[in-house]
C-alpha cells in the first residue's frame, strides 16, 4: 500500500494506493487465524475437481450490476440448447428474478442468496453444486454458468470452480473502466463488450476500450456483443463451444495415456 500526500492551502489530503496485486478484501481473519483468500482457493479448487469428475464445463460471468448477464444468458440458452447440455447457478443478493427469467428455458437454475455479500464465493457455490448433484444427473451436462453477484471488484477475487472466467462490459459505462477496475479484467479469459445496439449514440471508441484492456490483459478474447439484436452472438457461442470442446479434451488426456 503506498500513500500519498498532497499539499494544499487547507488540510493535506491522503490519498492510498493499492499495489498492482494486492488484494481488494481483507484477506487474514486474525480471531480465526484463516487466510481467506486460501480457504476460498481450496474450496474451489474442490468445486472443480467435481466438475472435472462429472465431465463439466464451468463459467462464472462477472460484470457491474446492468451490464447485461441475464440477458446474454438468456440468448446463450437458447442459441445453444442444441449443441450443449446446459445448467445455471445464480447468485444474486435477493429475490429470484433473474432465476425465473432462466427457468423459462427448460433448463436446471440453482439460485443462492448472498445476503450482504456482494459476491459468490466457492461455499456458496459448493452448496449449489450439491443441490444440482442431489437433483439431477451431472454426468448429463456439459456446462454450467455461475451468474455472479453484479459488482465490478469483489467477484473476480474469489474463485468459484470455474474453467474460465467471462467478464461483460456495458459500452454505456464507459472506455476507463478496464483501468479504473483492473483485477477483473486482468483475469477474463474473455470479454464481452455489451449493449453493441447503443454503439451509434454513445461517443465510445471501442479501440479505445480494447486499448485499455490490453494494457493488462493481452490474451482475453475481446467480442462485442448486443443481447437484443442478436450482433457478435455467433462469435460467443463459438468460444463457448471451442472452450467446451478443449476442456473435455484435456479431461480425456489422462484416460487416453
Amino acid at each position: 500500500m503506498i500513500f500519498h500526500r498532497l499539499g494544499g492551502h487547507r488540510e493535506p489530503f491522503i490519498a492510498i494506493s493499492l499495489l498492482p496485486h494486492q488484494p481488494m478484501h481483507q484477506t487474514f481473519d486474525a480471531a480465526l487465524g484463516i487466510d481467506l483468500l486460501h480457504a476460498n482457493q481450496t474450496g474451489a479448487d474442490h468445486n472443480r475437481a467435481h466438475f472435472d469428475e462429472w465431465g463439466i464445463t464451468c463459467f462464472n460471468l462477472m460484470s457491474s450490476p446492468g451490464a447485461g448477464k441475464t440477458a446474454l444468458l438468456e440468448r446463450t440458452l437458447a442459441g445453444l440448447h442444441h449443441d450443449l447440455r446446459m445448467a445455471v447457478i445464480e447468485g444474486d443478493m435477493t429475490t429470484e428474478l433473474d432465476a425465473d427469467r432462466l427457468r423459462q428455458y427448460g433448463i436446471p437454475v440453482i439460485a443462492i442468496n448472498t445476503g450482504r455479500s456482494c459476491h459468490l464465493d466457492a461455499q456458496m457455490v459448493a452448496g449449489g453444486i450439491h443441490t444440482f448433484s442431489h437433483t439431477y444427473d451431472p454426468t448429463q451436462f456439459d456446462l454450467v454458468l455461475v451468474e455472479n453477484v453484479g459488482n465490478l471488484v469483489c467477484p473476480a477475487e474469489f474463485e468459484v470452480g470455474e474453467h474460465a472466467k467471462v467478464a461483460l462490459l456495458s459500452i454505456t459505462e464507459g472506455e476507463d473502466k478496464p483501468l479504473k477496475y483492473p483485477i477483473m479484467f486482468q483475469e477474463a479469459d474473455c470479454l464481452l463488450l455489451t449493449k453493441m445496439d447503443l454503439a451509434p449514440y454513445l461517443d465510445i471508441s471501442l479501440e479505445r476500450i480494447t486499448a485499455n484492456v490490453r494494457q493488462m490483459n493481452p490474451h482475453a478474447a475481446i467480442l462485442p456483443v448486443s443481447a437484443k439484436t442478436g450482433e457478435g452472438l455467433e462469435a460467443w457461442f463459438s468460444w463457448v463451444r471451442h472452450r467446451c470442446q478443449a476442456q473435455s479434451s484435456a479431461l480425456a488426456q489422462p484416460l487416453q495415456r
